[in-house]
């Protein structure tokens, strides 16, 4: 089966160009203390993914190849016979350090040397969010955490970036702007879902937050060091 050669069974990508390259040293720094998931939720398969890793690792510092949707043969109308074409649909969240335009070629290699010569490899028509990320230890990081300390009385947990997928490329690349964000939410919130939703007090943890740093940012006129 052509998605069999892949990913293995334990979900580490198979296909050498779509791996990314090796994680840096202040990424590693910035998650070593996070923890994915959330007290109550399911629990995390610690065997899954890119041996070697933490689970926060291979969220936010590793590539991930999804399978968003498969069929073969007709669902409506079954025969016992071998379907005679069957498509999938499927996604990379990919990190910074890779280049997304070489994917099909690098598909289509492994695929002609695993024997799927048979099999079309096509880019999707949908347009691709670039990843970005700001260095963990840039000075604007800093500066940003420390002005959600003094206004929280705790230091910030820093995710060097999203585990999804953000069309930020638009300001750090096009714009060339260090970008921070902060956001106001909790990891129960179902995002997208269909009961989503926005507890008061986020609400109010992230108007304070916010005010603070925008009064920070307009008050202190010193130079960012580095």
């Amino acid at each position: 089966m052509p998605l069999a050669c892949l990913v293995d069974a334990r979900g580490r990508i198979l296909v050498p160009g779509l791996r990314p390259p090796p994680i840096p040293d202040a990424v590693r720094r910035a998650l070593a203390t996070i923890e994915p998931g959330e007290p109550g939720g399911p629990p995390i398969d610690l065997a899954w993914g890119e041996p070697g890793l933490t689970p926060a690792e291979r969220v936010f510092g590793w590539n991930a190849l999804e399978v968003l949707a498969f069929r073969t043969g007709n669902p409506d109308h079954p025969v016992n016979a071998i379907p005679p074409r069957a498509n999938a649909h499927l996604q990379v969240r990919f990190v910074v350090g890779c280049d997304h335009t070489t994917f099909i070629a690098a598909l289509r290699a492994h695929l002609d040397a695993n024997g799927f010569a048979m099999v079309t490899a096509t880019p999707a028509r949908t347009e691709t969010m670039t990843a970005t990320r700001l260095d963990p230890e840039d000075p604007w990081v800093r500066r940003v955490a420390a002005s959600i300390e003094r206004t929280t009385g705790a230091p910030p947990a820093i995710l060097p970036n999203l585990g999804g997928s953000l069309p930020n490329d638009c300001f750090a690349d096009v714009l060339g702007m260090p970008t921070v964000w902060i956001p106001h939410s909790y990891p129960a919130c179902s995002q997208h879902a269909p009961n989503e939703h926005l507890l008061g007090s986020v609400a109010r943890e992230g108007l304070a937050i916010m005010t603070g740093l925008f009064f920070d940012l307009g008050d202190d006129r010193r130079p960012l060091a580095a």
